[in-house]
């Protein structure tokens, strides 16, 4: 398996340079990834299909998610690639790489945990500090136009949003310099992990109702609900930091509700 890994990235690295590989590489993979997973979820909304999962009674329309799509397609080729082009300079004097050999799974994997662990903690404080009066009103309230979230709209957010908070995603790679393919495997975790958490629906094999303190749809769904200053649940993808400053406390509340209703429903059942 190691092997054919490493052809087919001998393949890449022969006909594309650096340059290419880490900025429109990355660009093309990240719309990819993106895309190819949100989409689905306003087929799925606008079909009414899996509604039994749906978190939310609510539908948008289609002109709103016509807009998120333009919207994002703008911010995308106008923020997210001019972003990757300027960072290219950072990432390689940190000991970006894309040549051979390939980083062992060992140093993978412990890079991806510790770039897990860094984003759930400065995405948090970033996110928190975007709930504050005059960020949310100016800033973060782009994100929250959409109460009921679908999977396109983890990345539909004023382009100073983006800035800010694509700093907690990036921070981890910029200082430990990884090889690309980490670094693309880290991106399309990250893509993976927020559309899920937006799309809207929690199915039987969410991720959440099997790996502890990870977030998931339902987590964040009660994020956007609320009224901004009463919402709770900042988290990125686990939930630690939340849980040790209090900041879930009402979602762990109206969740211990629901489970007693539903065994007070059982029994009378």
């Amino acid at each position: 398996m190691a092997s054919i890994i490493e052809s087919c990235w001998l393949g890449l690295i022969s006909h594309f340079n650096d340059f290419q590989l880490a900025c429109l590489g990355s660009f093309f993979l990240h719309e990819s990834v993106f895309f190819l997973s949100g989409l689905p979820f306003i087929f799925f909304e606008r079909a009414g299909w899996l509604s039994k999962y749906k978190i939310q009674t609510k539908n948008n329309s289609p002109a709103a998610q016509e807009k998120c799509i333009t919207r994002l397609l703008l911010y995308h080729f106008g923020v997210n690639l001019p972003v990757m082009i300027f960072s290219y300079p950072v990432f390689k004097f940190m000991g970006m790489r894309s040549s051979l050999p390939l980083p062992s799974w060992n140093v993978v994997l412990t890079q991806l945990i510790f770039y897990f662990i860094l984003e759930d903690f400065v995405f948090y404080w970033g996110h928190r500090i975007l709930h504050t009066k005059w960020l949310y009103k100016y800033v973060h309230s782009v994100h929250h136009e959409y109460a009921t979230p679908f999977g396109l709209t983890s990345e539909y957010a004023h382009p100073a949003e983006i800035l800010f908070l694509g700093f907690a995603t990036i921070v981890g790679p910029a200082i430990t310099g990884p090889h690309l393919i980490t670094l693309w495997l880290w991106m399309v975790l990250r893509v993976l992990e927020t559309v899920e958490a937006h799309c809207g629906y929690h199915f039987p094999w969410s991720l959440s109702n099997f790996i502890p303190l990870y977030g998931g749809a339902d987590f964040h769904d009660y994020h956007h609900r609320l009224l901004y200053t009463k919402s709770g649940n900042y988290s990125s993808t686990f939930t630690y930091m939340d849980w040790i400053f209090g900041t879930d406390k009402g979602y762990r509340k109206l969740k211990a509700l629901k489970s007693t209703g539903d065994e007070d429903g059982c029994k009378q059942t």
